[in-house]
């Protein structure tokens, strides 16, 4: 069995809502094992055999559109790789700290050379973005609804991707990562 760390996209936003006890309901009737949440913007533990990244992706997209009625994409991280994500989020973040946030949006697929370059090239004032595999730092000194870069934006260069707040990644990091 591999564990896998599992962020959804947009739940709870608007109309697309999804209870955190009904989404472990639903993965553990899908044969899930060991489904646990972390506060409810979507981020899942869970046990399954499978073991490819693209793969569970897809079959856990299936069993909550299905549930759902609504496609809620995710993106998942092995236990090692949410560890490594928390030491890049300490890393950049005590090279420049910034003053108004640091957000990271998980992306799907690793982004190719240029659309790296393109991705960090040129901020806007007050604003940093930087790639590490397959996640995107944004370091902003405004607050964060002010920013010009958003995940939004992150999405139209890289495609599927969801963000959480730096604190979230450290709090998954201590829960769950190895």
């Amino acid at each position: 069995m591999a564990t896998w760390i599992v962020f959804l996209r947009a739940v709870n936003v608007g109309r697309r809502s999804y209870p955190m006890a009904e989404l472990r309901q639903t993965l553990t009737d899908a044969g899930y094992a060991n489904v646990e949440t972390h506060i409810q913007t979507g981020n899942v533990r869970l046990t399954s055999g499978l073991r490819s990244r693209a793969k569970l992706e897809a079959a856990v997209e299936k069993v909550l559109e299905a549930d759902r009625g609504f496609e809620v994409p995710v993106v998942a991280l092995t236990p090692v790789e949410l560890a490594a994500l928390a030491a890049d989020v300490e890393i950049i973040s005590s090279t420049d700290p910034p003053s108004g946030g640091h957000y990271v949006s998980l992306l799907k697929a690793t982004p190719t050379a240029g659309a790296t370059g393109t991705i960090e090239a040129d901020p806007p004032d007050g604003e940093r973005l930087v790639v590490r595999g397959r996640s995107v730092h944004l370091l902003y000194d405004k607050p964060y609804h002010e920013a010009k870069r958003s995940n939004a934006w992150v999405e139209k260069a890289m495609g599927v991707a969801t963000n959480r707040n730096a604190k979230v990644i450290r709090a998954l990091a201590q829960k769950w990562g190895s």
